[in-house]
């Protein structure tokens, strides 16, 4: 017999006419298997943490260097405040579903009961899913790249000592994306607790060395001259500028707060708050360390990646075992990112694919969870051996989904769920939020895509980058 959980997780069955959620709807597979809510505030914390806080913060000093130090510093503060509101609406919204006893586990489930059926379905449902499912393919990349670069693989630093290696990118993505086939059958959110508290702490690892890095390397007699003059054209630097906004609110970015939160134990009041507070304790000892240092240090001459600027004319600035942990770190912690970003589409699989009356762990749910997670992580890892284009992907990624799904409806479920006064502060700053958002993924999608176009003449599919 399936489960029933009254007023704590249902299937987002809608009523046609009057748009709620019936609470006796038995639970399918998705919300049984993948999205337990088994978890604790500090657990939340942990998901929380390895769904924002990833190696995209490298691209900060990059950022940094498009816009300058006072707006630089500025966006990036901003960027801080205003997603750790918006984060906090979403959570207001979901504790009011809760206690009327339809509580919502999915961002889709959201986008329906509180807009309309169409906006799950089409809008929010297949946005969400191309985003998480570019992360997983951005993680991939990253790991097959620091593998390459700096990593052990079977005892020997390839590249690092190695400087002839023959071997090719794509191999290394290969290699990476064959762990992540491996890990990638953790049976549920929750079952990744462990894992994302050590995602956590090699955050502020790789973080702290990053940022001791640069400081070493700005203090160094072979320190780079340090301009902080914008480069460019005036129609040059404002679409950089843009450019540099979609990267940094793609660093804040999550896309799964409802999932995040529906991991939670009820009563699910105030918990979501506390684990914020971690993730955004972390974002701030590790965004601004690694995005100040490395701007001051080498100034408009920053990279993409702040980690290419630690090698100069091939030879690191940097003492070669340094370099090398740096990179064992974040390849470990973007492991834990891409098993995070997998969940949503987890949830799919299990929910099309496995019986909810039968155990989880019975040979007719292990045999398609094993074959639709195998496939799921093989094809990501094609995509990102064949386009391993990574700093002008992140840039369309922030406009064109991140800055939907985390400074826009946000503020659009709040208003609409909460309905206050239009004399209000709240309201009209709600307001103004999602409009300038609107606007800014309107260009900064213009500029990430006129940014790949002109840099499409030095890309080549399965490129060795």
């Amino acid at each position: 017999m399936a489960t029933v959980v009254p007023n704590s997780m249902n299937v987002s069955k809608v009523d046609n006419e009057r748009g709620v959620i019936d609470s006796s709807t038995e639970l399918d597979a998705g919300a049984l298997f993948v999205l337990q809510s088994r978890g604790s505030w500090i657990h939340c914390g942990f998901h929380l943490t390895t769904s924002i806080v990833g190696p995209v913060i490298f691209s900060l000093p990059f950022a940094l260097a498009l816009l300058g130090w006072v707006p630089g510093v500025l966006i990036l503060t901003l960027a801080a405040l205003v997603t750790f509101y918006a984060y906090n609406l979403l959570s207001a919204v979901l504790e009011h579903h809760e206690k009327l006893g339809k509580r919502q586990i999915r961002f889709r489930d959201m986008a329906r009961d509180i807009l309309g059926p169409g906006w799950g379905k089409f809008f929010v449902g297949p946005l969400q899913f191309s985003i998480c499912y570019g992360a997983v393919i951005a993680c991939t990349l990253i790991g097959g790249q620091s593998l390459k670069v700096r990593v052990i693989f079977l005892t020997f630093i390839y590249l690092l000592y190695n400087s002839n290696g023959t071997m090719q990118l794509y191999q290394f993505i290969i290699i990476f994306g064959a762990a992540t086939v491996f890990l990638a059958q953790m049976p549920s959110f929750h079952s990744l607790r462990h894992i994302n508290l050590f995602s956590l702490i090699l955050c502020l690892a790789y973080s702290a060395c990053v940022a001791a890095g640069s400081i070493h390397t700005g203090k160094s007699k072979n320190a780079p001259s340090k301009d902080y003059s914008i480069k460019g054209s005036q129609e040059n630097q404002f679409f950089s500028a843009i450019n540099a906004i979609s990267i940094i609110s793609t660093t804040y970015a999550s896309g799964i707060i409802p999932e995040i939160q529906a991991t939670i134990a009820p009563p699910i009041k105030g918990k979501m708050f506390k684990g914020l507070c971690i993730c955004y304790a972390v974002i701030g000892s590790t965004y601004f360390s690694v995005g100040i240092s490395g701007y001051w240090s080498f100034g408009n001459q920053a990279q993409p990646t702040i980690l290419a600027n630690f090698m100069g004319d091939g030879q690191p600035l940097l003492p070669r075992w340094f370099l090398l942990l740096t990179n064992i770190f974040t390849l470990m912690q973007v492991t834990a990112i891409a098993l995070v970003y997998l969940q949503p589409t987890n949830e799919v699989f299990e929910k099309w694919f496995a019986d909810p009356k039968m155990d989880q762990f019975s040979i007719r749910n292990v045999v398609p969870r094993l074959i639709f997670r195998s496939l799921s992580v093989i094809i990501a890892t094609f995509l990102a051996a064949m386009l391993p284009f990574f700093g002008d992907i992140m840039a369309l990624f922030g406009a064109f989904g991140c800055i939907p799904l985390d400074f826009i409806l946000p503020m659009v479920f709040y208003n609409v769920t909460f309905k206050p006064s239009k004399k209000s502060l709240v309201f009209w700053g709600n307001t103004l939020i999602a409009v300038a958002s609107t606007l800014l993924a309107a260009v900064g999608a213009v500029a990430s895509v006129r940014q790949i176009v002109l840099d499409a003449k030095t890309y080549s599919l399965f490129a060795d980058v």
